[in-house]
């Protein structure tokens, strides 16, 4: 690739970098700590939470190519399709808790 934008994209690779590295570097760094703050308070944590078991999966799911978002979207989603009787605070909580007993239609 001769660093030319695609057809359709609005920018080289290079220039997609040069735009976003920063940013996204930051970001990085964030998740480090976050992490890092939690194993100083307590390493097991992430273990028994279902939204860190997510959270870990995502960063698992960013190594491989393409379908990122994609993949990051599923581990976090509530896959059930039939209406809830109630509101939950799933969105509050930013992650489906698929390991939970109560958790029916959740993947294993």
């Amino acid at each position: 690739m001769d660093g030319t934008p695609l057809p359709g994209l609005p920018l080289s690779p290079k220039e997609l970098v040069d735009e976003y590295f920063i940013e996204n570097r930051t970001r990085l760094l964030e998740i480090a700590a976050f992490l890092d703050r939690l194993d100083r308070v307590d390493a097991s944590y992430a273990g028994r939470d279902f939204r860190m078991k997510a959270f870990r999966e995502a960063l698992a799911a960013l190594d491989g190519d393409g379908g990122r978002l994609d993949r990051i979207q599923i581990i976090l989603s509530d896959p059930r399709e039939a209406p809830l009787d109630a509101l939950d605070r799933k969105s509050a909580l930013g992650a489906y808790d698929r390991w939970s007993a109560d958790s029916t239609g959740g993947r294993s």
